[in-house]
């Protein structure tokens, strides 16, 4: 079995607003890409294209219609979920070979594929269903915070991001050290009142979801009406002629 870290150096991790993510996919599909091409074994499908598909994704996103209490408006919610890092994961303390493991350098929650027998004791232990075994290889397969690509000095700055907090185009996704009180991702997660998911299961998760703002909190505004107002009071020029033309008929 492994052991975790007393305490890491960092915790990496992502802030995900539910209240700005639209259910696009984009970071599914960016996810998918950088790590079937990168880190370990490439992301295999089955019957892609048949009635009887299945694949391997470290990311979804799930919708959900939610009914708040009283007299609210129905919202729906999308949900994206991956590994959330925990602090306390029991996928790693339950690994017969040591595949999984935390790094004490950046908290990342990462697999030694090389090592890892399939046996999917991680996904069983595991409470928010992140991890999933690749058919083809017979690995488990998690986020890994894109580890290969936050690190790569070739990458531009810009880009030594995670593949999903680059593509997300509702800026719903955010990446940084959520250990630092000071980071970007922290003080979010402060102003926000960021949540932490399912935590009865005292994993400690260190991947936060700020919620969604109830709709009836938010500004009331017709977006169409500004192109709806009339261009002029009365028509002018051929239009005014032709309406006053019409009206003697």
């Amino acid at each position: 079995m492994t052991t975790l870290p007393a305490k890491t150096e960092k915790k990496l991790g992502l802030v995900i607003d539910l209240d700005t993510c639209v259910g696009c996919h984009a970071c599914v599909i960016s996810c998918k890409g950088w790590n079937t091409e990168n880190y370990g074994a490439p992301l295999s499908d089955q019957n892609a294209y048949g009635a009887d598909n299945s694949g391997t994704f470290l990311n979804r996103v799930h919708s959900y219609e939610v009914q708040p209490a009283g007299d609210a408006a129905a919202q729906l919610i999308h949900f994206p979920k991956s590994c959330l890092h925990c602090e306390d994961a029991p996928c790693v303390t339950v690994c017969p070979t040591g595949a999984s493991y935390k790094r004490v350098e950046d908290g990342i929650v990462l697999v030694n594929e090389s090592n890892c027998i399939g046996c999917g004791l991680c996904a069983w232990a595991c409470p928010y269903g992140a991890r999933e075994l690749d058919q083809a290889e017979g690995v488990m397969k998690k986020c890994t915070l894109c580890v290969d690509r936050i690190y790569n000095e070739n990458l531009p700055e810009e880009d030594r991001q995670p593949a999903c907090v680059r593509t997300c185009p509702a800026g719903a996704r955010h990446f940084g050290d959520l250990g630092d009180e000071t980071s970007d991702v922290s003080k979010l997660v402060a102003e926000r009142g960021g949540m932490d998911l399912m935590p009865e299961q005292g994993t400690k998760p260190v991947n936060k979801y700020l919620p969604p703002r109830p709709k009836d909190e938010m500004p009331e505004f017709d977006v169409l009406a500004p192109f709806l107002e009339p261009v002029a009071e009365e028509p002018k020029g051929f239009l005014g002629w032709l309406d006053k033309t019409l009206e003697k008929l």
